[in-house]
């Protein structure tokens, strides 16, 4: 379990302990059906608080390599589904909070040099057997763990329009737009993405 790199369910285990939990397990299915289709890359844009990284968090718990949710997601609707068992904790999930590292990072000129090295640390130690060069980029180190492995990826990333909003400067807006034009526009790395799932304002 990483930070990263198929996180645990934590954060979806606090959420279902609300006084107030509304079931939206039914979208798990909806995704299902996306996975590994033409329509695999899925970006939601709707007005903050109206439950996105909250359904982030459900899809990181139950594709999540990184823990085991049966009993976690046993009360709800998804449980009952013929597809629960299929997919349930058996994708390597990678896991961005966009927002939290913009915020947390001091010298935002250096965001993207320092989240691709955290990532590619963590999958060089997932994948002991994989060699990853130091400077590869997140996509091309998911692509070395697909050529040596054949194992895919699920990318679910919060807030991807924060640098929008933030209004940063053109370099680093340009090195973003390199950044996600290498996960989510390259025919190269397709393959390697079960599903990608993006939230914006």
């Amino acid at each position: 379990m990483g930070i990263y790199l198929n996180p645990g369910n934590e954060n979806f285990k606090e959420t279902t302990k609300s006084n107030i939990y509304v079931d939206k397990t039914g979208m798990i299915r909806i995704m299902n059906q996306f996975m590994d289709s033409g329509n695999k890359y899925v970006c939601i844009s709707r007005p903050r608080r109206f439950g996105k990284t909250i359904a982030g968090n459900m899809l990181n718990a139950y594709y999540s390599k990184g823990c085991d949710s049966r009993e976690l997601f046993a009360p709800y609707k998804i449980a009952s589904n013929p597809c629960f068992s299929e997919k349930l904790n058996k994708y390597n999930v990678i896991k961005i909070d966009m927002n939290s590292e913009y915020q947390n990072t001091l010298d935002k000129s250096k965001l993207l040099q320092k989240l691709t090295r955290k990532i590619r640390a963590e999958m060089a130690n997932a994948f002991p057997s994989v060699y990853f060069d130091e400077d590869d980029s997140v996509a091309e180190s998911i692509l070395n763990v697909y050529a040596a492995t054949g194992e895919t990826f699920i990318i679910l990333m919060d807030e991807y329009d924060v640098l929008v909003r933030e209004q940063v400067s053109d370099d680093l807006f340009q090195e973003y737009l390199s950044f996600l034009n290498g996960l989510f526009k390259s025919d190269t790395l397709r393959p390697a993405i079960s599903l990608a799932y993006l939230t914006g304002i």
